[in-house]
């Protein structure tokens, strides 16, 4: 669920813009940043992903604040599709650059031609045992419709790259900051040149 921004701190930003002195210290993280930049208000709001807690494949709440600062790749996942052989290389990706503030969230989805089934137990034991996942899975969610779940609400609806989930696997690209960098098509590859250029690039910032 996502927390709600009290109005005050729209109209203290405004304040501190309008002034142009004091410190930043007293605003949100992605309030003081806007305001470092130049950049407007609504600007800010990107950093909403981190408003979102959901629960990880055993049920325990995680809350994605405790990402901040680390490059993600949000993807919504099924067991028995054409894309799923792109856990092998979801997996590598995440070996290769974890050490550098890499993390990828897995969403699984029955949204798409029934190809998430299973239960959370089902699907943890597909993943790890097929697939031997190391990055962190959540519960099922639906990413369409709807009981589409309030984080992709806003992936698809808010962010700069709003539309709707086509397809299991879509990836979208999250900076250091909280900010939606980038979208990829189902179809494309983890390690395609596309990705691998975005992810170094965003880990670089």
């Amino acid at each position: 669920m996502s927390r709600l921004r009290h109005p005050l701190v729209g109209l203290f930003a405004g304040i501190g813009l309008i002034a142009g002195g004091g410190s930043n210290d007293l605003l949100e993280p992605s309030l003081a940043q806007a305001t470092q930049e130049g950049t407007t208000l609504m600007a800010a709001q990107t950093s909403m992903v981190y408003d979102f807690t959901l629960n990880d494949i055993d049920g325990k709440p995680v809350s994605l604040s405790q990402f901040r600062g680390k490059v993600l790749l949000l993807v919504n996942t099924a067991s028995f599709c054409g894309n799923t052989p792109q856990y092998t290389d979801l997996e590598k990706m995440y070996e290769q650059y974890r050490e550098k503030g890499f993390e990828i969230l897995a969403f699984p989805a029955n949204n798409f031609g029934q190809q998430e089934p299973g239960t959370n137990a089902e699907i943890k034991t597909f993943c790890y045992t097929k697939y031997s996942l190391s990055f962190p899975l959540f519960s099922k969610i639906s990413v369409k419709g709807n009981d589409k779940h309030p984080l992709y609400r806003y992936l698809t609806e808010q962010s700069p790259f709003s539309g709707e989930v086509e397809w299991n696997f879509q990836k979208y690209l999250v900076d250091r900051s909280g900010k939606i960098v980038a979208r990829y098509h189902h179809r494309t590859a983890p390690l395609s040149d596309e990705v691998v250029r975005g992810v170094e690039a965003a880990l670089t910032k």
